[in-house]
């Protein structure tokens, strides 16, 4: 006999306590198998794909892509062991839980249906199987993979979460439009903790509205629809909003809605946002950066000094290594090899403040983190025991982690437990900055653009390869002595690679 088995949302571990559907990757009705990925979910840290531990049929999908979830919701339940094809929908090709699907192979359901148990976040799973194909009936709306299966169980914190009303109790669409629905009874069609705590903080009654999702269920769209009406009628009646006319709630929708949920409920007296402004949520990569920074500026009395360079020698040995044979040499890797040298030499910029404890804590080790802009925000990927790596094995690793930055694949063990950060803000073309520490290291050194300037070179004026170089740093690890000291060695270095042979 089939048993239903619940996967809930994994640890995430590095402090990580929720994370953001993305995108399903099963429908209600799939044959999975054990470690197969269910669910792409990003987090403060990196997106990355669940798999989950169970082998089965996939009897429900709890959230909606878009809606965040805390560690320990409930994900998908699974049933597993002999009968579990039983649990699969009749064959109906408009429902997530159409039996004929095309591509489906025999014996399917006849997969391992144990559990792996190694499902963490960014670490992924052994044996990972290749995913099945799925070809989708024809007919079926684009947007019903957006919409989360039905469930008899309750989902922590949302109540009881089962499939909305339908037949008699739902009204249907109408030109594209839902109407609005009495209040009915049993229990209210949503899954989405979010969208009930959004409904709560803004006094509005969900069993008055008609979703827009698969058999009635409510989505965050039809409840931030609801109150960016009521906000903008003065407070009339919400059941008189239905879902925007397409069936979606557009960009100002979304931004009058967050405005108005804002202010603590629809019907407040703040002000309404003006057309054509639109507001972000401050969520995932770019609000973590958001906290990161205000706690560093909360935190740590930062201090910045900066100094020019004459990187025209540092050019020429770089091009001199890229002539011969082997692997070329990065830019980048060659700074951090002088970052590495010049913490040798000066540890206390190595180090964090413990605030608890009253400590200052110095580093045995350099874990490199150094800055990459991405279409997701601003990361910074950490390179593992900086110090003891060569200018190639520097130049591979920045090359693998900024790719993987770049597709979003970095797991959260790649993008925390650095000691030191290195800044190129010079890619963007701007010569200085006063960047602020990546809490909670103690400092950062930042790199501008090389281009040519006067420069006096050997007592004449001369064209070279200029460079500004700053050093921001927590000034309770050190005073402006120790800082100072950090920064003409490093700009030694850039003008004097031989200075570097010295260390090696």
């Amino acid at each position: 006999m089939a048993q239903v088995l619940e996967f809930k949302l994994p640890d995430l571990g590095e402090g990580l306590t929720e994370a953001e559907i993305v995108r399903w990757l099963v429908q209600v009705g799939d044959v999975v198998a054990v470690d197969q990925p269910v669910v792409e979910v990003e987090t403060a840290k990196a997106m990355v794909e669940v798999p989950c531990p169970y082998g089965g049929v996939v009897t429900a999908r709890f959230g909606e892509e878009g809606a965040e979830l805390p560690v320990g919701a409930p994900l998908l339940t699974v049933a597993v062991g002999e009968g579990a094809e039983g649990h699969r929908p009749a064959a109906d090709p408009g429902t997530d839980g159409g039996a004929a699907r095309a591509g489906e192979q025999p014996g399917a359901g006849e997969r391992r249906s144990e559990g792996s148990g190694n499902v963490l976040v960014g670490y992924g799973t052994s044996e990972a199987p290749a995913r099945r194909r799925r070809v989708r009936p024809q007919g079926r709306a684009s947007g019903a993979a957006a919409g989360s299966g039905t469930a008899g169980a309750g989902t922590a914190g949302s109540g009881t979460a089962g499939a909305g009303p339908s037949g008699a109790g739902v009204p249907g669409r109408a030109n594209g439009r839902v109407r609005a629905a009495e209040p009915v009874d049993g229990p209210v069609p949503v899954i989405s903790p979010l969208v009930r705590r959004l409904a709560r903080e803004n006094d509005l009654d969900l069993r008055e509205l008609t979703g827009s999702g698969p058999d009635g269920l409510i989505l965050r769209a039809d409840v931030e629809y609801a109150l960016r009406a009521a906000a903008a009628q003065g407070g009339r009646a919400v059941r008189e909003a239905g879902p925007h006319p397409d069936g979606t709630v557009r960009e100002q929708a979304l931004a009058a809605t967050a405005g108005a949920a804002a202010t603590g409920s629809a019907g407040s007296t703040g002000s309404a946002v003006p057309p054509g402004d639109v507001r972000i949520p401050l969520k995932g990569v770019r609000g973590a950066v958001a906290d990161k920074l205000a706690r560093s500026r909360r935190e740590i009395p930062d201090a910045t000094c900066w100094v020019d360079a004459d990187a025209t020698e540092l050019m020429r040995a770089r091009a001199a290594m890229n002539a011969a044979s082997g692997p070329k040499i990065s830019l980048v890797a060659l700074l951090a090899r002088i970052c590495t040298a010049a913490l040798a030499r000066f540890p206390e910029l190595n180090s964090t403040v413990d605030t608890q404890a009253r400590e200052i804590v110095r580093f045995d080790h350099v874990h490199l983190g150094f800055a990459a802009q991405t279409d997701r925000g601003l990361v910074v990927p950490v390179v593992r025991d900086a110090h003891a790596r060569d200018a190639e094995a520097l130049t591979s690793e920045f090359a693998r982690l900024t790719e993987a930055a770049r597709a979003g694949r970095l797991t959260p063990g790649e993008l925390t437990g650095g000691t030191f950060t290195l800044n190129n803000y010079g890619v963007f073309g701007v010569d200085g900055s006063t960047p602020i520490v990546n809490h909670p290291e103690a400092a950062m050194l930042g790199v501008g653009r090389i281009v040519p300037k006067p420069w006096v070179h050997e007592g004449e004026l001369a064209v070279r390869q200029v460079v500004q170089l700053s050093l921001t740093f927590d000034h309770r690890v050190c005073d402006g002595g120790t800082a100072g000291g950090f920064l003409r060695y490093v700009a030694d270095c850039v003008e004097q690679p031989a200075v570097l042979l010295r260390t090696l």
